[in-house]
């Protein structure tokens, strides 16, 4: 298994760095993991958007599925397609609201939006706490807490695991979705949760916290804001995390092994 971040700003862009997005492979399937501002040009960096074998979104706030515009528009009007997009619909895990949600992005108007529909490009799957298959790799999928409905996932293959923490504050779900993950990719958001709003993000020590807790053998911040502390971030998730911590960065890639 392989995962590339795609981007990793948190809530807003910075320069030269998109907000959520990932690219993990595993036994032939490639998976991209969250859309957010910027994700889909850095995508096309590893591979052609046609040989996507599903999307997995973990909420639908734009930091995180913004670009699943750029991919309609790409499958939709390509002059060159590799096969008929209609009869080879891509696989979307999301909310089970995601197809009225993201098909607004293409209304002409608010009179045309029930008119607008996604699902001849895409096969939506509504998400719900289980588990699923993409061709041989196994997704586990966990309610967690943000101000919306969202969720986590463990992603496996031949013994190794990936779990990403989605938006979220620390809860029981996700320390037993990621209990003894080859690698957590954490929503690590600032130094502190002082005075903000509950059920938003954790802080890079909370998150070091869930990872000990987990006992996950790595563990990788994301979704930090741009105007925050990233190395501070950093530097409190080490404390209480005994393993291998970074941040992650654009195009950085990560094999997992057994």
């Amino acid at each position: 298994m392989q995962l590339t971040v795609l981007g990793c700003s948190g809530s807003a862009p910075g320069p030269d760095l998109p907000t959520s997005g990932y690219l993990v492979e595993a036994g032939g399937v490639r998976i991209v993991v969250e859309l957010g501002s910027g994700v889909f040009g850095a995508l096309m960096r590893h591979c052609d958007p046609f040989d996507l074998d599903a999307v997995l979104l973990s909420h639908l706030h734009l930091d995180h599925c913004a670009d699943f515009s750029s991919l309609t528009v790409y499958r939709r009007e390509h002059p060159e397609p590799p096969y008929d997009v209609t009869e080879r619909r891509l696989r979307v895990f999301a909310p089970s609201h995601a197809p009225s949600r993201l098909a607004a992005a293409h209304a002409a108007d608010r009179a045309s939006l029930a008119r607008t529909d996604l699902t001849e490009e895409f096969d939506f799957v509504p998400l719900a706490p289980g588990r699923y298959a993409v061709g041989p790799v196994e997704v586990e999928v966990a309610a967690v807490r943000h101000i919306c409905e969202a969720y986590g996932f463990r992603i496996s293959y031949e013994g190794v695991s990936l779990v990403f923490s989605g938006d979220t504050v620390p809860c029981p779900d996700l320390v037993r979705l990621a209990r003894g993950a080859d690698l957590l990719l954490a929503d690590s958001a600032w130094r502190t949760q002082a005075g903000r709003a509950n059920y938003l993000h954790m802080s890079g020590r909370e998150a070091g916290e869930v990872a000990a807790a987990a006992g996950v053998r790595r563990l990788v911040l994301t979704h930090v804001l741009p105007w925050s502390d990233r190395e501070g971030v950093l530097a409190d998730a080490a404390e209480v995390f005994p393993g291998p911590v970074s941040l992650a960065t654009p195009g950085a890639t990560y094999p997992l092994t057994p």
